[in-house]
């Protein structure tokens, strides 16, 4: 059987926008659920979705911040969401199960990256609970609004970075092994994947579907506060009087091309009766050989190489991998 891992011409790339993905694309009467919908990638997927007619809910920490970053755009709902918070998470999911409505898309976008040794109540660390465990209570929480959509999409944002490390299923939270903010952050992404994997194949019955993809290296998102302006500049992100530098065919993109495979992923066509891919470039990227020659630099590289390790499309792993979430939030579908 062929891999599902397979370009499939989509007729945009890399310097494509969300605007001229979601062209033409009507959302009226939808509901949209953004997590990070207020900064960065996210505000500039909830700016799309809104623009095509959909009502976006937006959980946030801080309401309040939100508010003020969704200013002026229509169709914007604004909840309190914690992702490193179980109770927060069952509380935003209570509310909106509450109202009734199906949920045709689900975009996981919240993140943070390379940030220092921190753990939540449980003693999870904060990577592996933000990026992963919270967006997988948040999605089996939501599965009867996103089952009573009867065609939905759940979309999940991964990053190159799942390149740095598989997912370390002896020591996920690092309580053993010495941590390394990278490799917790790749781990996170690599999790992003393999869930999005295996909730495709429990979902696909029931009309949900998963996606996940790698955005481009985009700086001035909030994503990591601890990036220093000196790594910035040596990975070629900056140029020499801090200006950012833009140039998507090498993966350098503005927020706009960034979440441009976001809003394809979650509204294209194209993509209909597809399910559980890794995309880039608002296309679906094809499976690297399994050791990745271009790994010299393994953090910050500017032009990296578009695919997917194997083992974050290992169905095997996926499995592995649901059921550790089963075990760690105490969630299932």
């Amino acid at each position: 059987m062929s891999s599902p891992q397979q370009p499939i011409g989509s007729g945009f790339d890399a310097a494509s926008t969300a605007a001229e993905v979601i062209r033409g694309t009507d959302l009226t009467g939808t509901t949209a659920v953004v997590t990070g919908g207020h900064s960065g990638l996210g505000l500039e997927t909830t700016r799309a979705l809104c623009s095509a007619g959909a009502t976006v809910v937006v959980p946030a920490r801080f309401p309040d911040r939100a508010r003020a970053m969704l200013a002026g755009i229509d169709g914007v709902e604004i909840e309190q969401l914690d992702l490193m918070d179980p109770a927060s998470i069952d509380a935003f999911a209570d509310r909106f199960l509450a109202t009734g409505r199906p949920l045709p898309i689900l975009v996981n976008s919240a993140g943070i990256q390379n940030v220092p040794l921190t753990r939540d109540a449980r003693g999870y660390e904060a990577q592996f609970a933000t990026n992963h465990l919270g967006h997988f209570q948040l999605t089996t929480r939501l599965w009867p609004a996103l089952r009573q959509a009867e065609g939905a999409r759940v979309v999940t944002v991964s990053a190159w970075a799942h390149h740095l490390s598989p997912v370390v299923f002896d020591d996920p939270n690092f309580h053993r092994r010495e941590y390394d903010g990278w490799l917790g952050y790749g781990q996170s992404k690599t999790a992003n994947i393999l869930f999005t994997v295996g909730l495709d194949r429990r979902g696909e019955a029931a009309g949900i579907r998963g996606f996940s993809l790698h955005p481009g290296l985009i700086i001035g998102t909030n994503l990591s506060p601890w990036t220093t302006p000196e790594f910035l500049r040596t990975n070629g992100l900056v140029d020499e009087h801090g200006e950012r530098v833009v140039d998507p065919y090498s993966g350098r993109k503005t927020a706009g091309q960034g979440a441009s495979t976001i809003v394809w992923c979650a509204t294209a066509r194209q993509l209909e009766g597809m399910g559980g891919v890794y995309c880039e470039n608002n296309e679906v990227s094809p499976v690297l050989a399994s050791h990745d020659e271009n790994l010299d630099v393994m953090v910050g590289r500017v032009e990296t190489p578009v695919g997917v390790m194997p083992y974050a499309v290992d169905p095997d792993l996926a499995d592995r991998l649901w059921d550790l979430s089963e075990q760690l939030t105490g969630h299932t579908v």
